[in-house]
């Protein structure tokens, strides 16, 4: 039995999709906070089962009969190491024998802020005992579309990545990796996941201008600033200054990785920066 906890976010929705491709519906549990979200696969014979991270009893009753979980990370910043670790003590008293983490590209030395969490989550599941795999997913896509959209629209995008060059994937991507490593016979404790390229924001920028036919640029601008512009458009705290301080860790190379674990472990290359840039103008 597999569990995918947090299976009615984004990712854990297309993860939950790949799984039906390749095991029985009977086999797959569902984990949600809110079963409604998830009454879709309910009706396709996927298990669906209410895990809070919050509350123990839930986490246990929805990893009863595991074998394998994907601990999909929470998207409470601050509260997400708390939140975590609650699932793998959980999965430690279920006897998973698997337990995969959705874990951030390069987590021992990269520069962002948002790998902090990441770390004393990978700590405590390696300190649980239990057999895992580390997903460290890149930067996604769909985290540009604002920018895409904006330039496409005002014919500028701003950021505070320089000249640094960021190997993203889509969220698709990342998910058809979830699932390989979740059906793998014996898969590998860490994955370094990131596209089959890279680009700047500059290239980013120029692309939007390519395909919506309106001149665009970009410009590069001081952290706080960029942290500032992102607060004016209504971002939510602590999303402004946890977003530029990753625009500024790219540029010293934290989202930039060509080792190509992505594309060999989904078995063709992840979605091109004219894919990704074709979505984004089309959303």
């Amino acid at each position: 039995m597999i569990v995918v906890t947090g299976a009615s976010g984004a990712l854990g929705q297309l993860v939950v999709e790949g799984l039906l491709e390749k095991v029985p519906a009977s086999q797959i549990v569902a984990a949600v906070r809110d079963p409604a979200k998830v009454a879709h696969f309910a009706a396709r014979g996927v298990q669906v089962r209410r895990a809070d991270y919050t509350d123990p009893a839930s986490l246990d009753a929805a990893l009863a009969g595991a074998d394998r979980v994907l601990l999909v990370s929470a998207n409470e910043v601050g509260k997400r190491t708390a939140q975590h670790r609650a699932v793998v003590d959980a999965a430690k008293r279920a006897g998973v024998k698997l337990l995969a983490y959705t874990s951030i590209l390069n987590a021992d030395n990269s520069p962002l802020r948002l790998t902090e969490e990441h770390i004393a989550t990978e700590a405590a599941i390696r300190e649980s005992g239990l057999p895992y795999s580390f997903l460290r997913n890149g930067w996604y896509f769909e985290n540009f579309n604002g920018r895409i959209q904006g330039a496409a629209q005002r014919g500028e995008m701003v950021g505070s990545a320089g000249e640094g060059r960021i190997s993203a994937a889509s969220r698709a991507d990342y998910a058809a990796a979830a699932v390989a490593v979740l059906t793998a016979p014996a898969p590998q404790p860490v994955y370094e996941l990131a596209g089959s390229t890279s680009f700047t924001l500059a290239e980013l920028a120029a692309e939007a201008s390519r395909q919506s036919g309106k001149a665009a640029v970009y410009r590069d601008l001081p952290q706080s600033e960029f942290a500032a512009v992102l607060a004016g458009v209504g971002v939510p705290a602590p999303w402004p200054d946890l977003l530029a301080d990753s625009d500024a860790g790219s540029a010293r190379g934290g989202l930039f990785d060509d080792g190509k674990a992505l594309e060999k472990l989904i078995g063709r290359p992840t979605r091109s920066l004219a894919q990704a840039v074709e979505a984004a103008l089309a959303a």
